[in-house]
């Protein structure tokens, strides 16, 4: 496998599971009843959409095809989000702790990107923008848990 090969690999995972964040937090703004957890969601759902626009054109950038679409493990989390929430008496706090989960595994997924050196400096960069990114969101849904 070539370098360029192997570099759109690891960002195409992170696309996908974009995907699966986007995806998600838009289930989890229907789910919630707070206007605050609802904007939230709503603001995360947005940045994912557009982290994925950023990692589709670095992807191309090495003459690779993005991939499409969600993850069967992202699917079957959104469902076992559904199935939590149904049998919760408090659903704002099931979504929100799944949504610190989430958050938790992406900066993980993300700074597993970034130990590989071999990154180019601008792929680094972008890596580097959205991981923060996800990281101030994951300390924000932290400070929400008292709305929830």
């Amino acid at each position: 496998m070539s370098y360029t090969e192997k570099v759109s690999n690891r960002l195409n995972d992170l696309l996908t599971k974009n995907y699966d964040a986007e995806a998600g937090y838009k289930q989890a703004a229907e789910k919630v009843s707070n206007p605050k957890l609802k904007n939230f969601f709503n603001q995360r759902a947005k940045e994912r959409y557009d982290f994925g626009h950023e990692l589709k054109s670095e992807i191309k950038s090495f003459g690779q095809e993005p991939e499409k679409g969600t993850s069967f493990t992202g699917d079957a989390h959104r469902t076992w989000i559904d199935i939590k929430t149904a049998f919760s008496s408090d659903k704002d706090e099931a979504v929100l702790e799944e949504a610190i989960r989430g958050e938790k595994a992406a900066v993980a997924e993300y700074n597993e990107v970034l130990s590989e050196t071999s990154l180019p400096p601008s792929t680094a960069n972008l890596i580097t923008k959205e991981r923060d990114s996800v990281q101030n969101a994951l300390n924000n849904v932290k400070s929400l848990e008292e709305w929830a």
